[in-house]
């Protein structure tokens, strides 16, 4: 069974400015136990939420098959990390993830490509490794709150207009 092995609701940009000078510092609590989504406006508590440049991006998901080991969000700066779940394959499908407090529907809308930020949070040669890897971005469909742990996974490939 799938599983939600991370999930991060950060309120700041740490990937701002240049490589070079290096990433802000990362707020002690924006590695949780659980998120609460709105439909259409994201993970509450993030830096995107209701932003509207980030309607169709608001929540990003990553596998954590794709990552090295020892990598987490906290250096990719996405919102979910899962386990078993190919995530990168689901572009253009609807995404149902449940684990445990209902259902909340993802469209999933397009890659989360890495950037050049990937080569000093991770480590040198991280953002080509990245690519066709990143994660998918989303827009969540459902209120809904989603845990840490085993999660539900289901993909409606014929919901695009849903």
């Amino acid at each position: 069974m799938p599983e939600i092995v991370q999930l991060l609701a950060s309120p700041v940009h740490r990937l701002a400015g240049r490589p070079a000078d290096g990433p802000a510092p990362a707020p002690p609590d924006e590695l949780v136990g659980e998120i609460q989504l709105r439909a259409g406006l994201g993970v509450v508590g993030d830096r995107y939420f209701a932003k509207p440049a980030h309607r169709n991006a608001s929540v990003t998901i990553i596998a954590r098959e794709s990552l090295p080991p020892g990598v987490d969000l906290v250096q990719v700066r996405r919102n979910i990390l899962t386990a078993g779940l190919s995530v990168d394959d689901l572009i253009g499908a609807v995404l149902t993830l449940d684990s445990g407090d209902g259902p909340v529907r993802l469209r999933v809308n397009r890659p989360a490509n890495p950037c050049a930020w990937m080569d000093v949070t991770i480590g040198p040669g991280a953002f080509r490794a990245l690519r066709r890897r990143g994660g998918v971005r989303c827009t969540p469909l459902d209120d809904g709150v989603l845990r840490l742990g085993p999660v539900r996974a289901t993909v409606d490939r014929e919901a695009v207009g849903a």
